[in-house]
């Protein structure tokens, strides 16, 4: 199938071209039909398949096909850069008279006010400023169409449920509802049937599994040795783009210090960094300026980077469903990546823990340098060897 068979908008297909958009991913060929009819949706799939071209698509089909002043779409994401990057692919494919803003907090709110005020087609937000805006009069909602709500089971994670039940209740009755996640818990086909009406459900691949386009490795390592074998494995292969995963913010600062100090072109990303600060660390990845980006989870479903070609979790995620999340920044687009996980024997529960819900047991690989039981040889646990500085330089 491709494009032209979904009968979307001439407009849009040429933009689909312009974009390198030929064939649709299995998402998008079940979800635009049924988007185009008007009816409700659920759809469930794994990270990186085209979820946001999949409702934006036939959304701007319906406002260029009926075309009506007003806030016509309404998105909501749990996270800043997963708005930058709905608001990204939307200003690809709108026509230029349809404009959108971003909510996100952190950004200047009069800023966000002053184009409110000179009209918008479409609003793409994170709950808690767009319940700013709400609560000062910013938002005139009667004429909402679509209601979005992205990556649900991260927002319901977040514990941002109060305010969604808040901003539904500010909607119009009649709109229709479009809810993407990429699990589908008890919790959130609960929210789903409370908001919609009839919904279909769309899947597309099996639930709480890596893609197929991914490797994924796992090294024993010892507490002490785990940074030492991190920098082993990054100076001494060709890694090209790299995200690394920590559990805290400090885990996050710290490690790009040492990246940094070793001559590796890293910066990082968590909540605790400026609006700025993270846009500038997301776009100096994307644009090659930066090898290695070091996050937190806040950033496991906000990267939208088809190149990234490694993966590596310095440390095992608490919750089994957010290794899914994270080493989904991996294998895009239909790329191959490998992730990496490195697991100390505390981690190794929580590894086993992320098996059973993937349903695969992961390949352990002894490091030669490391040993069997993850120790660098010399006990110390510091690195000594040779590095390469070709890549990140």
């Amino acid at each position: 199938m491709n494009f032209s068979d979904l009968g979307l908008d001439d407009a849009l297909l040429r933009r689909c071209e312009s974009q390198n958009f030929s064939k649709p991913t299995p998402i998008q060929e079940k979800a635009i039909p049924v988007i185009l009819e008007g009816a409700d949706l659920i759809g469930c799939a794994e990270t990186g398949t085209g979820k946001t071209a999949a409702f934006l698509l036939p959304i701007l089909h319906e406002m260029i096909s009926r075309p009506q002043p007003g806030i016509r779409l309404l998105v909501i994401a749990p996270t800043r850069e997963l708005v930058s990057q709905i608001e990204e692919t939307y200003k690809q494919f709108a026509p230029n008279r349809f404009r959108c803003v971003s909510l996100i907090g952190g950004a200047n709110i009069n800023r966000q006010t002053e184009k409110l005020r000179r009209g918008v087609s479409a609003v793409i937000a994170t709950p808690g400023r767009l319940l700013d805006h709400i609560e000062r009069g910013n938002l005139d909602l009667r004429m909402i169409d679509t209601l979005v709500l992205d990556e649900a089971d991260r927002m319901l994670d977040m514990g941002f449920l109060p305010a969604i039940r808040k901003i539904l209740a500010k909607l119009p009755e009649e709109r229709q509802n479009l809810l993407f996640s990429a699990t589908m818990a008890d919790s959130i086909r609960t929210l789903a049937y409370s908001m919609m009406n009839d919904p279909e459900i769309v899947e597309v691949s099996p639930q709480n599994k890596p893609a197929h386009t991914i490797d994924q490795v796992v090294y024993p390592v010892a507490t002490s040795s785990k940074t030492a074998l991190l920098l082993d494995l990054l100076e001494s292969n060709d890694f090209e783009r790299v995200i690394i995963f920590t559990r805290t913010k400090r885990g996050a600062d710290r490690l790009a210090h040492i990246l940094i100090a070793r001559d590796l072109s890293a910066n990082r990303i968590h909540a605790n960094r400026t609006q700025s600060q993270r846009e500038s660390a997301l776009r100096d990845f994307k644009g090659g300026k930066t090898g290695v980006l070091v996050a937190t989870d806040i950033a496991s479903r906000g990267i939208d980077v088809d190149s990234v070609t490694h993966v590596i979790n310095y440390d095992v995620p608490q919750a089994p469903q957010d290794y899914v999340h994270r080493v989904g920044r991996t294998g895009r687009a239909g790329n191959q990546g490998q992730a990496i996980t490195l697991v100390t024997p505390v981690e190794e529960m929580a590894m086993r823990d992320i098996e059973r819900l993937t349903k695969q047991t992961v390949k352990r690989i002894v490091h030669p340098d490391f040993g069997s039981n993850g120790a660098m040889a010399g006990g110390n646990g510091s690195f000594r060897g040779s590095r390469s500085r070709r890549a990140y330089r």
